[in-house]
C-alpha cells in the first residue's frame, strides 16, 4: 500500500477529519479554564484549588493515554479514536450537571480517561499513512485543530458563562463535540498500513519502557513536559490577573483573550513546513526561544503589549509542540503509537504538575512569579534542544531534513 500523498482527496479526508478530531477533544480539554475564576468564586475556594478542575482531567488523561496507545495496537487507530471521541462529548454534557466542587473534578478525571484515546493515536496515525515528507505539514494540521478546538472552547465558555452560567457553558461544547465526533467517524479513511497485534499485557508494558533506549526520545519526553508546564501555567492565571483591577475585563473578554490561538494555529502549520525544509533541531531551538520571549513580554503592565506577550509565546509554543511530536513519530522505530503515547504522557504530567505549582508562585508574589517559573522551564527546555540536535546530528547524518 502506498502512503498518503500530499494534494490527493484522501489526504484532505484525513486532514479535515484529524481536524474536527483535535477541536473537539481541546474543546472539552480547555474549556473550564476560562472558567476558573467562577469556579473559585461560586465554590469558595483558591484560585490554586480551582485549577484541579483541569489538572485533574490532564492527569487522568496522561495516564490514560499510555493505555489508549497500547489498546490501538491491538484493536486499531481508528475504532479507538472514534469511541474516545464519542464517550468525551457525552460525558461533557453530563459534567455540566455538576452540582459541587468534589463532583466537577470526579467528572473531570472521567473525561481525562475517555479523552486519551485521540491525541493517544493520532499521530501514530500519522506517521503510519502519510508520506514522509508531507508528516511535517499534516501533523501542523492536526496540531492547528487541536488550537482552534482549545480556542473556540475557551470562547463558548466565556461568553455562554456571562450570558447563562458555566453549567450551560460546558454542555454547550459537550453538544458541538459530539457534532464533531460523528464527523470524525464519517471522514477519517481506514488504516492501510497498520498491522495488529495480540493482547499481550507483558509483551506492551515491555515495548513500552524500550522506548526509553532512545536519548532522542527522552529529551522530546522532557522538552514536552516544559513545553505544556509553560503553556498551561500561563494561560491558567492571566485570567485572574485580567479580571480583577487594574483591568477588570467581563468573562467574555478573557475567553476572546484566547482568540491568539490563531497565531498558534498558523505556526504549527507554517513551522511545521519549515522543519520539514530547514530540519527540525534548527526550527525546534527557534520555537522555543521565541516562547521565552513572549513570556517576559507579558511582564509589561500595558494591556496591549501584555496580549502581544501572549500572541508571541502561543506562536512559539504551537511550533513547538508541532515540530516535536512529529520529531517522536520519526525517531520511534517500533510501536510508534506507543512512543508518541509517552511523548503525550510527559507532556500532559507537565500540564498537570506546571499548572497548578505555578498557582502558588502566582499566590505568593504575582504575575512575576508565574513568568519567573516559566522562563527557568524555558530556559532548561532551549538547553535540552541544543542537546537532542547535537545527539540528532551525529546519529542520523544519512536523513539531514529529520534533524
Amino acid at each position: 500500500m502506498s502512503y498518503i500523498q500530499r494534494g490527493t482527496h484522501t489526504f484532505k479526508m484525513v486532514n479535515i477529519a484529524l481536524f474536527a478530531g483535535g477541536f473537539n477533544t481541546f474543546a472539552i480539554l480547555w474549556g473550564t479554564q476560562p472558567l476558573l475564576p467562577e469556579i473559585s468564586k461560586q465554590f469558595h475556594i483558591s484560585p490554586t484549588i480551582s485549577s484541579l478542575s483541569l489538572s485533574s482531567t490532564t492527569i487522568a488523561l496522561a495516564i490514560s493515554m499510555l493505555i489508549a496507545g497500547s489498546l490501538s495496537e491491538v484493536f486499531g487507530r481508528k475504532s479507538v479514536m472514534t469511541i474516545s471521541l464519542l464517550a468525551s462529548s457525552i460525558l461533557s454534557i453530563l459534567t455540566a450537571l455538576s452540582p459541587s466542587f468534589h463532583l466537577l473534578i470526579l467528572c473531570r478525571i472521567l473525561q481525562g480517561i475517555t479523552l486519551a484515546g485521540l491525541p493517544a493515536v493520532a499521530m501514530a496515525y500519522l506517521g503510519e499513512e502519510i508520506e514522509p515528507q508531507s508528516l511535517g505539514l499534516a501533523m501542523g494540521l492536526y496540531i492547528s485543530g487541536n488550537s482552534i478546538g482549545g480556542m473556540t472552547g475557551r470562547i463558548i465558555s466565556g461568553i455562554l458563562t456571562d450570558i447563562f452560567n458555566w453549567h450551560v457553558a460546558l454542555a454547550g461544547i459537550g453538544i458541538i463535540s459530539l457534532i464533531a465526533s460523528i464527523a470524525f467517524w464519517f471522514i477519517l479513511p481506514k488504516s492501510t498500513h497498520f498491522k495488529p497485534r495480540k493482547l499481550e499485557l507483558n509483551t506492551l508494558i515491555k515495548s513500552l519502557f524500550i522506548q526509553f533506549k532512545e536519548p532522542g526520545l527522552i529529551y522530546l519526553f522532557f522538552i514536552g513536559f516544559i513545553l505544556m508546564g509553560c503553556f498551561v501555567s500561563l494561560y491558567n492565571y492571566i485570567g485572574f490577573q485580567l479580571v480583577a483591577p487594574p483591568y477588570s475585563l467581563s468573562q467574555t473578554l478573557v475567553g476572546f483573550l484566547f482568540v491568539v490561538y490563531i497565531v498558534g494555529t498558523f505556526s504549527s502549520t507554517w513551522m511545521g513546513m519549515l522543519a520539514d525544509q530547514y530540519g527540525k533541531k534548527k526550527l525546534l531551538q527557534i520555537s522555543l526561544m521565541i516562547l521565552l520571549v513572549g513570556a517576559f513580554i507579558t511582564l509589561n503592565s500595558n494591556l496591549l503589549i501584555k496580549i502581544l506577550g501572549i500572541a508571541i509565546f502561543t506562536y512559539g509554543f504551537f511550533a513547538g509542540h508541532s515540530i516535536a511530536s512529529g520529531w517522536v513519530g520519526q525517531l520511534a522505530t517500533h510501536d510508534k503509537a506507543q512512543a508518541s503515547a509517552l511523548y503525550l504522557f510527559f507532556y500532559y504530567v507537565g500540564s498537570s504538575i506546571g499548572g497548578t505549582v505555578s498557582g502558588t508562585f502566582y499566590s505568593s508574589h504575582g504575575w512575576s512569579g508565574v513568568v519567573a517559573m516559566i522562563g527557568t522551564l524555558a530556559f532548561i527546555s532551549i538547553l535540552l534542544a541544543f542537546r537532542l540536535g547535537s545527539l540528532a546530528t551525529r546519529r542520523y547524518k544519512h536523513t539531514p531534513h529529520s534533524v
